[in-house]
């Protein structure tokens, strides 16, 4: 069907690849917690987003430009290090703001806005994190090449189809992230030492992703 081989184990594959923790699901989780349903799915639809155009590029052949040129991988690689450390930097402030108010009251109805700042921008945050992926371009490529027939007439097709498949499990599991994080968000409203903790891992979670694909070959 539309040029894919064993649609099955795909899938599987897909599930296990997408509920590993990384920076996107990371940042998804943490503006749930922090600013509620609508916010955790404008930062979930920068990543829908960003992943369409990555899988996009895929199919158009940027992968082979990034394999073929170590100039062009070493600019985006850095790139997407530079703005994951960028964004780890703000969890960490926001953290240490937080702890330092620890003591300080807080009305029972307070919005979890207050405490996240209200100059955040998930959606573009969150766009902006995963276009700036090389590592992603290139796992689509030889993820999906593996599952696309090659006597098929139309392989952009087939990678479309796939394509969609991951968007739909993605979209099922942020989702699932999201409810869960809003849960906590009643929690950290009162506590501003569990929010603070949980900002400052966060922002360390966010140091080694950026670490990782600094270091990636």
């Amino acid at each position: 069907m539309l040029g894919i081989t064993d649609l099955p184990t795909y899938l599987v594959g897909l599930a296990l690849i997408i509920l590993l923790p990384g920076p996107n699901s990371l940042y998804v989780v943490s503006v749930a917690a922090r600013r509620g349903v609508r916010a955790g799915y404008q930062a979930a639809g920068g990543v829908v987003c960003g992943d369409a155009v990555l899988m996009a590029l895929s199919a158009g052949g940027v992968a082979s430009l990034l394999q073929a040129s170590p100039l062009a991988f070493a600019v985006v690689k850095f790139a997407g290090a530079g703005y994951l450390t960028w964004l780890a930097v703000g969890l960490l402030r926001g953290a240490w703001r937080l702890w330092r108010r620890r003591g300080e009251s807080r009305a029972p109805d307070a919005p979890a806005e207050a405490a996240a700042g209200t100059g955040e921008r998930p959606y573009r945050r969150a766009l902006v994190a995963s276009l700036l992926n090389p590592k992603a371009i290139l796992f689509f490529v030889s993820f999906f090449v593996q599952f696309v027939d090659p006597a098929y007439p139309h392989p952009a097709l087939s990678f479309v189809a796939l394509g969609l498949w991951a968007q739909l499990f993605s979209i099922a599991y942020l989702s699932v992230l999201i409810f869960s994080g809003t849960r906590l968000a009643a929690a950290f409203r009162r506590r501003r030492r569990l929010q603070a903790g949980a900002s400052a891992a966060a922002g360390t979670a966010f140091l080694g992703f950026a670490a990782k694909l600094s270091l990636a070959s």
